[in-house]
């Protein structure tokens, strides 16, 4: 496919139409909102209240230490991805970029591997939700913590995936008010209610942040704080949401990477007076440590905000874990839209229709939430299987950002000099680097074994496994399909696009 001259005043429509596209989206996500679906994406208290219990289990109070670490590797991918989106503002995010930083066939097999993970990000984040919505059901002042049995995790799942999707179909309109929604009950929900505990309900000393409290059975320090990585790798995922709508958002290039480095900053400053309140104001760190509490965070807000509060605080809780849910639904589905207007798959042609009234594409919306609703009958019928899916998806998701920024280092070193009106100018390429350091870093922890399971070797190896699984069988199709034969859209022309970019400017 060939590419129209760039006008010399490009408006959103027409910069869509000179990288190759007709238009098919309403632009009615503001900024605010593109920064609120990123932020509920990456919900810093979903994050928070769902993984509070295994990084405490893992190694204590220390587990704070890696919202810090993953959150400075997260901003440099967003730089990276800030200066990518800004030149090629265009839905499915992930898929077009590793698509015109290098090709149709490295970026088929990135989204066959980030489609599985965003999927099950939807079933984790979903089932994620049931303990607090038993909590909120069943909980009472004497136990307000309630852990939910199997069918009750089954049932509340399947209703928040479903309610999530109904949201979705409804259109961009509705999800901008809904992410704006949630954002404002989120933020005052995890900032407000952190220094609330730190302030005025601090039952510890700031020096347990210091100590894993016999954590994981007392063994070695960095195998203690390495169990403990999902508190940050998973907390840290899905700013890249905000890209995955860019031909919803007015001014994509200028708003979406602005709001992903928002999303990664504010995030992550929310999720750590978040931790630290929780940990600050347990009124029992050592049951929490030692995993009798199971689901602690209820009982430390019935002790420090009364009944009520708590109720309350559960409400805004699921509302956190629904947007966040609905993101995720949103991106995925943006994704496999994108990648069957460009025909890369068989039935393309009626996965890229958009629905007549709500525009947005119900098709590609329906066909993301297979899989969750599978996966939430598997983890019914194994319960224990929760946090090792988790694990995947953190694996498959951190494997797909690495390979847009390899994309984007291999792009620069044969000459690709970002265009967009977002640059990290003598910087970039020294941020690309680093960037994909971290995420190969990322890969690595997430890969490694679970030892401390009292379970047979594969079953400690599960997430490089399950990965393993989606990433060869996809690489199997791509090479004996060949579905990027199928398209005609462009590809690898970072480098033209960019030059026509300048001569226009």
């Amino acid at each position: 496919m060939s590419h129209p001259e760039l006008p010399q005043r490009r408006g959103d429509d027409d910069h869509l139409r000179a990288l190759g596209y007709e238009p098919k989206f309403e632009r009615k996500i503001n900024p605010i909102a593109n920064f609120a679906l990123g932020f509920l994406y990456l919900s810093p208290m979903v994050g928070v209240v769902a993984l509070f219990a295994l990084g405490m289990t893992k190694s204590g109070p220390l587990s704070v230490f890696w919202i810090f670490i993953v959150g400075a590797g997260m901003l440099l991918v967003a730089l990276v991805f800030g200066e990518i989106v800004s030149q090629f503002p265009l839905a499915g995010g992930l898929y077009q970029w590793a698509r015109r930083l290098w090709n149709g066939r490295a970026a088929w097999w990135m989204s066959w591997v980030y489609i599985g993970g965003t999927t099950v990000g939807i079933t984790t984040t979903a089932l994620f939700s049931s303990g607090f919505a038993a909590s909120l059901l069943f909980g009472t002042p004497e136990e307000p913590s309630v852990t939910a049995t199997p069918i009750q995790t089954l049932v509340i799942t399947l209703a928040v995936i479903s309610i999530a999707l109904l949201f979705n179909l409804r259109g961009s309109k509705a999800l901008a008010r809904i992410s704006q929604i949630g954002l404002a009950g989120e933020l005052v929900g995890i900032i407000g209610v952190g220094l609330y505990l730190i302030i005025f309900q601090r039952k510890n000393d700031i020096s347990v942040f210091f100590s894993g409290m016999g954590a994981d059975g007392g063994g070695s320090y960095v195998a203690m704080f390495l169990g403990a990585s999902l508190v940050g790798l998973y907390m840290f995922y899905g700013f890249e949401a905000c890209g995955e709508v860019a031909e919803e958002t007015p001014n994509p290039g200028r708003s979406i990477p602005r709001a992903m480095i928002m999303t990664v900053i504010i995030g992550g400053t929310a999720a750590v007076f978040s931790f630290a309140g929780y940990v600050l104001a347990a009124p029992n760190l050592s049951k929490i440590v030692s995993g009798e509490d199971a689901n602690p965070i209820p009982t430390i807000l019935q002790d420090s905000l009364g009944t009520v509060g708590m109720k309350i605080f559960l409400v805004i809780i699921l509302i956190s874990f629904l947007a966040g849910v609905m993101g995720q639904q949103t991106a995925s589905s943006r994704l496999v839209f994108s990648f069957a207007r460009d025909g890369m798959f068989p039935g393309s042609h009626l996965i890229a229709k958009n629905g007549r009234n709500s525009h947005v594409p119900v098709n590609a919306l329906l066909m993301i939430n297979v899989l969750p609703v599978v996966l939430t009958i598997y983890v019914f019928i194994s319960p224990d299987s929760l946090f090792r899916i988790a694990a995947f998806q953190m694996v498959a998701g951190y494997c797909a950002f690495a390979v847009v920024v390899l994309a984007a280092l291999r792009a620069r070193l044969k000459g690709w000099r970002p265009a967009g009106t977002f640059r990290l100018g003598r910087w970039g390429l020294t941020v690309n680097i680093a960037a994909l350091c971290y995420l190969v870093f990322g890969m690595i922890v997430l890969a490694k074994p679970d030892l401390s399971l009292d379970a047979p070797w594969y079953d400690q190896w599960i997430a490089l496994i399950g990965f393993l699984v989606v990433a060869v069988s996809g690489l199997a199709y791509l090479l004996f399909a060949k579905p990027d034969r199928a398209s005609t859209a462009p590809q690898g022309d970072a480098i033209q696009v960019a030059e026509k970019i300048r001569q226009f400017s």
